[in-house]
């Protein structure tokens, strides 16, 4: 369970590493859209945890990647924007959030059955006349 400075802090790093990406993505992982879907922090507050989903791209490893190799840069700037709310800069580690593709997964799989279900009493109907 994450304690109230965990949660105040992980809320002033996803405001602003969601800036950070508007203003530097493209630099570093071109046309795709990669949004902050949450951040957790550890316990000591040393690292930040942050969940991206990305749009618009065929490989999404491959922009975590980028996002990834720039994490020195991506911290250094981070640390421009949240230096006067935390003491120590956290590290930051990258995760893939694929939620919303398991999403659209699913509500697809209800549309079939939906489909499906309307066929089946269609057929029924026009069987018992």
């Amino acid at each position: 369970m994450a304690s109230i400075r965990q949660k105040q802090v992980a809320s002033t790093v996803q405001r602003s590493f969601s800036n950070l990406l508007m203003a530097e993505g493209r630099y570093i992982y071109g046309d795709a859209l990669v949004t902050v879907t949450r951040v957790n922090m550890t316990p000591d507050m040393g690292i930040a945890r942050i969940y991206l989903s990305v749009y618009n791209a065929h490989n999404k490893e491959l922009v975590i990647e980028a996002i990834h190799h720039s994490g020195t840069r991506l911290r250094q700037e981070l640390a421009k924007r949240i230096r006067k709310h935390v003491r120590r800069i956290p590290y930051l580690e990258f995760y893939l959030d694929e939620t919303v593709d398991e999403m659209y997964k699913v509500d697809e799989l209800f549309n079939k059955l939906d489909k499906e279900r309307a066929a089946k009493d269609s057929e029924d109907e026009t069987g018992e006349d």
